[in-house]
């Protein structure tokens, strides 16, 4: 990258690093368990919601009780279940519609972050009828208070319950991008590992290194404060005590609720201090390909960390001390070794892959670019970098 687009980055990454004290960053208000949501809506006055989730959960039964519990409170529930794995904006306008078609007060997102993501888009398109979604992306663009939005997450790994950002996915030409606002973040968010158990190991898996990412990147980077820093390290150590225990045993129900601790924390973490070029390599591949984003990210993350260099050895050894695989004693560079190893081996013990086979080498300029545009100058990473050497890391984990 040229020294003028380096500066411009880096002056863009500061403004908005000295703004975060006055920015209106919140946190949800978490929910104790599903029948939560029945109390708050009939102390709220809502009578009508609209919830938002996919087909396989609703086929499962796992929204059931909640639709029950609402119907019993004298709460009418409409169902948008057809949200798919990157939610497309012909999902939003499709919900948006039963929105209006049922005159709802509220929004409920249930399900992973597709859900959750969807639910939020709903929410602008309401609060800006006029602008379509594309005229949305970015950052600080919404602008308008969305209904009120209640975020059931049933994966401990997106963080979209406590942060501002939705990504969608164009249905027409497939490029998938971010929607970045404060009124975005949602209202409540209830964790309850009960609905988790029935989360598959391989979405485990991927879902709880989709967490680490958002940790990892936030501590990184380089517009954190001491709040963002003690969220994203407590989120990886929670997760490297507690990944392994609910991947094995799905009812292990302390360590799912630990993991559902650690998304929230992330998520809390990077929505202040913002994520790094995993993401925006991962956001490429989901957008072209319908790459999950968190396989995406748990593949791409021990690369990027390594491409990062010495610009990152400070923090990464700091993140190893965390975990107890390092002492402060010892150099940055060894420390930053561990935890990248580290990061590796947790791959190698959740079965999760290292390169991606649905990556083709003609589309990698354009994905590069498409990433180099989402990055730069939002992402405050350690090391910038153009499209021509975020091209490397596709080469890296595409299938030979």
């Amino acid at each position: 990258m040229n020294i003028i687009r380096k500066a411009y980055c880096r002056t863009f990454q500061t403004v908005f690093r000295i703004a975060i004290p006055i920015l209106p960053y919140r946190k949800p208000e978490i929910l104790e368990g599903i029948d939560s949501v029945a109390r708050l809506f009939r102390k709220k006055g809502i009578k009508r919601a609209l919830l938002v989730t996919d087909k396989s959960i609703r086929d499962f039964g796992i929204t059931k009780g909640l639709e029950e519990d609402l119907k019993t409170h004298g709460i009418r529930c409409y169902v948008y279940d057809r949200t798919v794995a990157n939610p497309t904006t012909d999902n939003v306008e499709e919900a948006r519609i039963l929105y209006l078609k049922g005159n709802c007060q509220a929004i409920i997102g249930f399900g992973g972050g597709s859900s959750i993501d969807c639910a939020k888009a709903v929410g602008a398109r309401i609060a800006k009828p006029y602008q379509t979604l594309s005229q949305m992306k970015g950052i600080l663009k919404v602008h308008k208070r969305i209904p009120p939005l209640i975020a059931i997450p049933t994966t401990a790994g997106t963080g979209s319950e406590t942060t501002l950002a939705a990504v969608i996915t164009d249905a027409k030409t497939r490029h998938k991008y971010p929607i970045n606002d404060f009124p975005l973040i949602p209202r409540y968010a209830v964790l309850d590992p009960e609905i988790t158990r029935t989360l598959p190991k391989g979405l485990t898996a991927t879902t709880g290194m989709d967490a680490l990412t958002h940790a990892v990147e936030a501590y990184i980077g380089r517009s954190t404060t001491k709040e963002t820093r003690a969220d994203a390290t407590e989120a990886v150590r929670l997760i490297f005590e507690n990944i392994f225990d609910a991947y094995e045993d799905g009812n292990n129900v302390e360590a799912r609720k630990n993991m559902l601790t650690a998304a929230y924390l992330a998520g809390s973490a990077f929505t202040k201090s913002y994520v790094g070029y995993v993401h925006a390599v991962a956001h490429s591949l989901g957008g072209r390909y319908n790459v999950p984003h968190g396989l995406a990210n748990a593949v791409i993350l021990p690369h990027v960390l390594e491409a990062y260099g010495s610009s990152a050895y400070k923090k990464l050894h700091d993140l190893a001390v965390v975990i107890g695989i390092s002492v402060p004693q010892e150099s940055h560079k060894t420390g930053a070794e561990k935890f990248i190893a580290a990061v590796k081996e947790m791959k190698l013990r959740l079965d999760i892959p290292d390169t991606i086979k649905e990556i083709r080498k003609k589309d990698v300029p354009r994905l590069a670019d498409f990433a180099e545009k989402e990055g730069n100058p939002l992402y405050p990473v350690p090391k910038l970098m153009d499209a021509l050497e975020l091209e490397k890391f596709y080469y890296d984990v595409m299938e030979r």
